[in-house]
Formats: C-alpha cells, structure tokens, sequence
C-alpha cells in the first residue's frame, strides 16, 4: 500500500497546475532558462539531469507528470545537454560561457533575513554595483543575482569564465565580511537579550575575517618505560589516547597549552595572539545565513516563480528597496506580479567589486604563492624602436584578441621597468588605433590589477603572439624565447658587464 501524501504536498498540487497554467509565469520561466541547466523538482526528489527547457509547454508537460518546482545553475552554458557527470574542471570551462554571482541568504529568522539582504545590496552598492536582482526564496531568505555581464570578461589575462567557483567564492567571502559589518551596524539594542537562549555559534573571533576561531590544545605526551614523548594538536577536550610507538604502551599527558586557531586564515594565537577578540561574539555569519555551499559547480538554486514545496509560495522578484515591507503573503501565486529578476545592468559594472574582493582575499586569506623574487631588469634605452616585432605590431592597434594585447603589453613594459605614467601612456595610445577601442574603464582596472601585484614576464614566444595574429619575427627573433629579451639583447652587447648582469637577471625571471 502506497503511503499518503502529506498536507504539504497536497496542499502544494492542489496549485500547481493552476499556477503554472498561466502563460506570464510560463514565460517568466523560460525567459531566466536560457542557457542554463535545468532540473525539475518532484515534491521531494529531483529530475533527470543535464536538461533544460526549451518552450513554455515544457513547464506544464513537466508539472502535468508531477513536478512541483524548477531549479538552474547560476553557470550559463553553451548547450547544457553536453554537460557529463565526472567531467573535468577542463572540459567544463569549454562548455562554460559564463556564470552569474548568486548570493544565497538562508536565515531562519525572517526579520534578520531581511536585516542581512539590507546589508549584502549596501555592500554591494558601496562597491559601485547598482543594478542588482533580488527574490524571495519562498521560505524564509533571499536569493541576490548580479548577472554575469557586470563582470569583466578577463582578469590579468585569463577568462573570467573559467575561473568559477574559485572566484565567485573569493567575491563571497569578501562581501560577507564587509556585510556583517554593515548587519552590526542595523541590529536592535536588544539583539543578543533576543538570542541567548537560541542554539547560535559562539566564541572568539578572528579579527582577519571575523570567522569563529577553533580552541586547540597543543598537548605533550610521553612514555615513561621508554622516555619519548610527541606533541600533538588536539581540539580541546578530545578524548583521544596514543600508544608509544617502541613498547607500545599507552601514553601519558604530561601538559597542553591551549590556542585557538581560524579555520579560514590558518591563523594561530600562539604566534599571533592580538589577532582574536578578548570576548565571546555570537556567529553572525551564521546568523545571516550565506550560503558558500551553492557555489560549486553544477549546484542548482530555485527558479524565480518557480513554487517551494514547504511553503506553496511563488519565489517572487521584488524591488531591492521594498525588502524591509515584504512579507509572506506577498508571494501568494495566485497574486503573483511578473518583475524581471536579471537588472539591465551595465557591461563591466562589477569590475570594481571584482578587483577589490580579490584584493582582500590576497591580503587576508591567502598568501601568494612565490614561484621566483622577481628581479628587475636595467634598460637604459626603452624607446619602441627596441621593441620586438610583436609588440611593435600590437601597437599599431589590433582588431581580434585586444585584451590578449594588452595582457601581454602591461607585462611587456613592466618587465623593462617602464614608469607608470609612460605606460598608461603607451597604452592609452595604443587604444586609440584599435578597432573598436577597449573601454577606459577595463583598460584601468587591467592596469590597476597588475601594479598592484609583482610584474610577471609576459608570455613566451611564439605561439601566444601567433594566436593573435602580430607574431612576424626577425633575425633577431630567432635567437630569442622572449619579447623581454629582444630589448635586452639591442641594449647591450655580448662582453658588456652590464648586458651580462641583465642577461642573468632574464634568465632567472623567466
């Protein structure tokens, strides 16, 4: 005997025909399932995937055989039915066309939901990105899109496309950390009178990044039949026992020092103990409830009017100014206002966003990595008549792979230690000729990104230069492996000390 349905799951296919009858909901639909992966979901267990959809009548046929909501990637693909299971990072960047920054807030309070949707748009709005999606997740939170055009489609080189989930989790990260700020700022004098009897994370927080640290003890144990001990790092409290490795009798614990440590910043308060708070601090980041787990790949978030199973409500696009007056019952489906949840925003518009996020997880989360010290190179003489052909011809202006071009210039003159004001002169220049020119503002932020790192040697000869058409070598190019060296090689000449030196400082940056 099958088992009845529940009241929820009658109580949600009592509407779903009704509600997904209506042509404007249809259109709604289909409208943000362009591109995107999609998957039904049947009360309680989700469809076939890879899918999609492909006409209005798909989302009725699909209801029709049981399905009471539909989900999408926040990934945007070429053809989504190409997408395999156990497919590589790889073969999926060649599917991948772009990704939207979708921010999920999952707080169990729904005022506090509101609170913390209030303070991830003044964040966002701070950071110069104005045109921003907001919807009802149909349950208590709140899902925020800045679509995929805002973004630069490359950074320092590399196509923005293919640096997903790795970079909407660094923008995450950083906008959480400034809108747990902001939430502190907006939270009733009350607020923890309010939940101290609620089951919320406590303890002390990392200054760096505001997470709450983990408590270690860094415990010494020893045998006293064979006289050798260890030292381990436990979580305090663990039970954990430890033989002697020689007579293999259990260990006794001679003393521990207790530490805490961040899980994110891998800082400890041993070496660095001005680093945590003196005071227990509730978890607010808990509290808002930011999803990280919704940014990985092929992870799917609800469709906007698409129904939520628990609640029978519509996950409705609202204006990002009436959050504060929204409740409930304004996502009835039979009451239901069409709103477009992907803003006309403009292209590049998050740039700003994108550079200062990364920034932020650079200095605060994660060392660079050091491949080599980077040792300047001394060249008298950096007019462009010492420049390699390549470069020559780059900068006569190029009409395909313009931001490859710039790529490889920024490297090429920082490489030869060019000033910055000449550079951006160069470059500006240069943009001038190009058909159609790179906007100003992507130019910038291209040349803001590198200053603010160590200059890389740009790419080697041949193939990168041959790809974008400006690659028509010389004598001299033959004898070289990189545009750097072809200006070092006219500077100096064999048995000058001063080519030598810069000859081996060439060899050890390439």
């Amino acid at each position: 005997m099958e088992n009845s349905p529940s009241i929820k799951e009658e109580r949600i296919r009592k509407i779903t025909h009704v509600y997904y009858s209506n042509p404007e909901i249809q259109k709604a639909i289909l409208s943000f399932a362009a591109n995107r992966e999609v998957c039904p979901r049947y009360f309680e267990g989700f469809g076939k995937r890879p899918d999609f959809l492909e006409y209005e009548s798909d989302i009725l046929g699909l209801v029709k055989k049981g399905a009471t909501s539909f989900h999408c990637s926040e990934e945007i693909w070429n053809n989504p039915l190409n997408i395999q299971t156990g497919m590589t990072p790889d073969d999926l960047n060649k599917l991948r066309t772009g990704w939207d920054l979708l921010i999920d807030i999952d707080c169990k309070w729904f005022d506090y939901s509101k609170l913390a949707a209030r303070a991830v748009i003044k964040v966002l709005n701070d950071n110069g990105v104005k045109n921003i999606g907001v919807k009802f997740s149909g349950s208590k939170g709140w899902h925020i899109i800045v679509p995929w055009k805002a973004f630069p489609k490359e950074i320092h080189g590399v196509e923005t496309k293919n640096l997903f989930p790795k970079l909407p989790r660094d923008l995450i990260n950083y906008i959480r950390f400034y809108s747990e700020k902001e939430l502190k700022q907006n939270l009733p004098a009350d607020f923890f009178e309010q939940f101290k009897s609620v089951n919320i994370k406590r303890g002390i927080k990392c200054r760096t990044c505001q997470e709450i640290a983990t408590e270690y003890e860094l415990a010494e144990f020893f045998c006293d039949r064979c006289k050798i001990g260890e030292q381990r790092k436990l979580p305090v409290g663990s039970k954990d026992e430890f033989k002697c490795p020689v007579c293999r009798n259990k260990f006794s614990q001679k003393k521990s020092i207790q530490f805490y440590e961040c899980p994110k910043c891998k800082i400890n308060s041993r070496e660095n103990s001005n680093n945590f708070l003196k005071t227990i601090e509730a978890d607010l980041f808990e509290l808002m409830g930011l999803d990280l787990i919704l940014v990985s790949p092929r992870h799917l978030f609800r469709m906007p009017y698409s129904l939520h199973e628990k609640t029978a409500l519509a996950s409705v696009v609202l204006d990002k100014n009436k959050i504060s007056d929204f409740q409930p019952k304004d996502a009835d489906p039979l009451k239901v206002k069409i709103k477009n949840f992907t803003p006309d925003c403009r292209e590049g518009e998050a740039t700003q966003l994108l550079v200062q996020a990364l920034d932020w997880d650079r200095e605060n989360i994660h060392e660079e990595k050091k491949t080599f010290e980077f040792k300047p190179i001394n060249i008298e003489d950096k007019s462009e008549k010492n420049f390699p052909p390549c470069i020559q011809k780059i900068l006569l202006g190029v009409k395909d792979g313009k931001k490859r071009s710039l790529f490889a210039l920024i490297n090429f003159l920082r490489s030869i230690g060019t000033e910055k004001l000449e550079m951006e002169r160069i470059i500006y220049t240069l943009n001038e000729k190009n058909e159609p020119k790179l906007q100003q503002g992507y130019i910038a932020s291209q040349i803001s990104w590198a200053l603010k790192r160590k200059p890389l040697m740009p790419s080697n000869c041949r193939e990168f230069y041959q790809g974008i058409g400006v690659c028509f070598p010389d004598d001299l190019c033959s004898k070289i492996k990189n545009p750097v060296n072809y200006v070092v090689r006219k500077n100096f000449k064999p048995g000058n000390k001063k080519y030598s030196k810069n000859k081996d400082n060439f060899k050890n940056n390439n």
